[in-house]
């Protein structure tokens, strides 16, 4: 036990493996495009595509409607056939008559009619109804990125593959979106507020720095603005532009005419100068947004995808394969620092208090501003440039 003891403290630090959110200038980036349901997919290998091109469509069966047609003309449902005016698999319109009882030499008629259009699927003599099979309901899946398609997937979709500077953000809500990259913000902690949206904007996808107000978000989905990427958002903000709070979930299903990537945390949070510089950079490069994130099994982060074909030297590959060791760009990702960004200076092999009175793991980062902190590993993520 001394021995395995001793042979643990031979190494003066540890490397550490952690999730990171990537910051980089080139990669390549495959993005799988798929149908809900098989249909028809209409790429082949090779092609290239626009982020609005099609790549696979199908058609969702509509919503049954159910109607008690003898109860409506007054029949037993035994009789039903008999009143029919349309039969199993004959097409029908919103408002056509299916069913209709006439006695008395027509004084007396009623009607069973159809309250959307679609097929008749179903008549039944045992319950009396009649279901309505609604009309499909096209679905079709686009390339979301621009590239070449890279494999096709039979009656399900296919795979696109692009070079492209990568964005990943802490948080966002809204779907896929494109536009063109436009800052709205002169530095890294410059907020957006409502003064910066301008009707020019309309499409665009628009950077600011460390805050957009409830204000410029409001603004933005006036104008038009395709998405918003900011470092930070106060949490009361979003609660009140959506109306309720938002869920530990998946996000990114919200139909609020916007996405909005945050690409630090919550409150007024100094976007990541690498981040800012990048899409500085990229600005009036067309770029592909999505705001959808998971935060528990299964993350799912924001992304931003600018398509490019420069050239760049990428450094950190070999560092990040080994996981964190000094000099490894960090974000802290809990409080008292949360959101703050450094470089990993140590990581002490033993086992430290820390204020919890549990003992954990630490590593020594030095921020941006040139404060030394200890914290938990578990509370830092790597930023991947």
């Amino acid at each position: 036990m001394a021995q395995r003891k001793s042979e643990r403290k031979v190494s003066k630090e540890a490397y550490a493996y952690t999730p990171g959110l990537k910051v980089k200038l080139t990669m390549k980036v495959s993005r799988t495009r798929r149908l809900p349901i098989p249909g028809d997919v209409c790429v082949k290998v090779g092609d290239t595509v626009s982020h609005n091109t099609i790549v696979a469509r199908t058609q969702i069966s509509g919503d049954p409607e159910i109607i008690n047609a003898a109860t409506l003309i007054r029949v037993e449902p035994k009789d039903l056939s008999r009143y029919m005016t349309k039969k199993m698999g004959d097409p029908v319109s919103r408002g056509e008559e299916i069913a209709t009882y006439n006695a008395l030499f027509g004084l007396i008629k009623r009607q069973a009619t159809s309250p959307v259009d679609g097929t008749i699927e179903t008549i039944s003599n045992v319950t009396g109804q009649v279901v309505v099979r609604g009309k499909p309901v096209p679905v079709q899946v686009d390339a979301y990125i621009p590239g070449k398609v890279f494999e096709v997937l039979p009656r399900e979709g296919a795979i696109i593959r692009t070079n492209a500077a990568f964005i990943q953000g802490i948080f966002g809500i809204g779907g896929e979106t494109q536009g063109k990259i436009k800052m709205a913000a002169d530095s890294p902690d410059e907020e957006i507020t409502v003064d910066h949206i301008a009707p020019e904007d309309k499409g665009t996808v628009l950077i600011g720095g460390s805050l957009v107000t409830i204000d410029a978000l409001k603004r933005s989905i006036e104008v038009g603005v395709s998405c918003v990427v900011a470092g930070g958002v106060q949490p009361k903000d979003i609660t009140t532009f959506m109306g309720e709070e938002i869920g530990v979930a998946i996000t990114g299903q919200e139909e609020i005419g916007l996405t909005l990537i945050i690409t630090e945390g919550f409150g007024r949070m100094k976007m990541s100068k690498r981040t800012f510089d990048l899409l500085k950079h990229f600005e009036n490069y067309m770029a592909s947004a999505n705001g959808a994130t998971q935060i528990r099994a299964g993350v799912m982060r924001p992304e931003i995808i600018i398509p490019h074909e420069q050239s760049f030297v990428e450094t950190s590959g070999k560092e990040l394969a080994s996981g964190m060791v000094p000099g490894t760009p960090v974000r802290i990702v809990r409080q008292p620092y949360f959101g703050a960004i450094g470089k990993v200076v140590n990581l002490p092999v033993e086992l430290e208090q820390v204020e919890s009175e549990s003992f954990a793991r630490v590593l020594a980062v030095q921020l941006d501003e040139g404060k030394m902190v200890t914290v938990p590993r578990a509370n830092v993520e790597i930023i991947e440039e």
